[in-house]
């Protein structure tokens, strides 16, 4: 345990919990697993094939560690995409294969969640999502 803590705690040195936010780091994981592994796996594997089509013409789930793609936008996009919802813009469907999580999720929540995603890429790709996220911060917390 001290390890993945350890590990994940390195891992949010840009833009997250430290390593001795244990509870942040424990919220980000149990608030993952319970409203995203379905879809992107319990270990962020995503779905298989996720860069074809499937048979509706939309693309499944993609991983959210190094392998994929999720590291390569800013926290506002990631907020943005678990918030409102997404459509890829390749989906010859109209519907959302992300569901919105605004009116299920608080603000708070959602960036503990985005913050959990951290802890599975690479130090290079960190550093690159947080340099993304200059300019494109987190929004502020409207909710009181």
């Amino acid at each position: 345990m001290w390890l993945l803590l350890s590990a994940a705690g390195l891992a949010m040195a840009d833009g997250g919990p430290s390593s001795r936010d244990t509870a942040a780091l424990d919220a980000g994981d149990r608030l993952y697993r319970q409203y995203c592994a379905s879809c992107h796996g319990i270990e962020g594997e995503g779905q298989p094939n996720w860069e074809r089509q499937n048979a509706r013409g939309e693309l499944p789930a993609p991983p959210h560690g190094p392998e994929g793609h999720t590291w390569k936008h800013s926290d506002a996009m990631l907020y943005r995409i678990v918030a409102e919802g997404w459509r890829d813009p390749w989906n010859r469907t109209e519907r959302l294969t992300m569901p919105a999580f605004e009116d299920v999720l608080t603000p708070a929540e959602i960036r503990t969640v985005i913050n959990h995603l951290k802890t599975l890429w690479t130090p290079e790709q960190r550093r690159h999502q947080a340099s993304e996220s200059e300019g494109s911060p987190y929004p502020a917390d409207r909710r009181r």
